[in-house]
């Protein structure tokens, strides 16, 4: 208690118009740990008190939020752990257990990682959909329009090079963990659900590009055999590795080029072979 009142004389002294008070983690069955925290509140009077679960303990989790609020009449619940397998079914229990809004949702361990709390996109967690907005609104955090245009340009001119990859790898490490992004695409998730997927399948990839000349990377077409051999070394990988990515991209760099062009796309689209009804 005494650290907490200190906590906010310092606040006030320093002109800080908010201030968060972390209390220990705490289990419902804890009588001497509960009447603590219930002190606490009486000593402070926060604005505001939020409840923070762990989604992954199931039913314990509804227990534990029901005794918490019997206690502390908090205002919300902080959902956490959702980058892992859960789907967030708490979410629903806990609503309707303790009759409170789910504020905000936790998905890593960083500030980045804290999320408003969207009850559709929830559902569609829950019910396997995926949650496409959360993914999109995630590469707009990452990309900027003035990037995305020159890139644009140079799919176009087809000048995308090994540099150009490797800044977009680096955009896409940055938005969260590769399983977790991949869960939120609609009729992916149940199929990486029980499958080892980790940013770490980026670190081959970069090892090659990284072990390539400046030149190299901005003109592929110069990579003759005894430069990818070279290459190979360097990246400690495989002549049969390297071979494999450059012709990745390689096509990934002439599909790009087809679909920056909407005419050459819709082309593509009607040639595709129908699916059987």
């Amino acid at each position: 208690i005494t650290i907490a009142q200190n906590g906010i004389r310092y606040a006030k002294e320093h002109n800080r118009n908010v201030i968060i008070i972390d209390t220990a983690g705490r289990l419902a069955i804890d009588e001497e740990m509960m009447d603590e925290i219930a002190r606490i509140k009486s000593a402070i009077q926060p604005n505001e008190i939020l409840f923070v679960v762990d989604s992954m303990t199931g039913q314990d989790a509804v227990n534990t939020a029901k005794a918490f609020n019997d206690r502390l009449d908090f205002n919300g619940v902080v959902l956490t752990k959702l980058d892992g397998d859960t789907r967030g079914g708490a979410a629903l229990s806990i609503k309707s257990v303790v009759n409170k809004p789910i504020k905000f949702v936790g998905t890593g361990e960083k500030l980045d990682a804290l999320d408003i709390f969207y009850p559709e996109r929830m559902a569609d967690r829950i019910l396997g959909m995926g949650d496409i907005v959360s993914l999109v609104e995630k590469a707009q955090e990452q990309f900027d329009a003035e990037e995305a245009a020159r890139l644009q340009k140079k799919i176009q001119k087809n000048q995308f090079s090994f540099n150009d990859f490797y800044q977009q790898i680096q955009q896409i490490k940055k938005m969260g963990n590769m399983k977790d992004l991949l869960g939120m695409i609609p009729g992916v998730g149940k199929a990486v659900r029980d499958i080892d997927i980790s940013n770490d399948s980026f670190k081959q990839i970069e090892a090659i590009i990284q072990s390539m000349t400046m030149q190299e990377r901005e003109n592929p077409a110069i990579l003759s055999g005894s430069r990818r051999n070279r290459i190979a070394k360097g990246s400690g990988t495989t002549i049969q590795d390297v071979n494999r990515l450059i012709k990745q991209f390689d096509e990934m760099r002439k599909m790009m080029k087809v679909f920056s062009n909407k005419d050459q796309a819709a082309r593509l689209m009607r040639n595709m072979p129908k699916m059987p009804r």
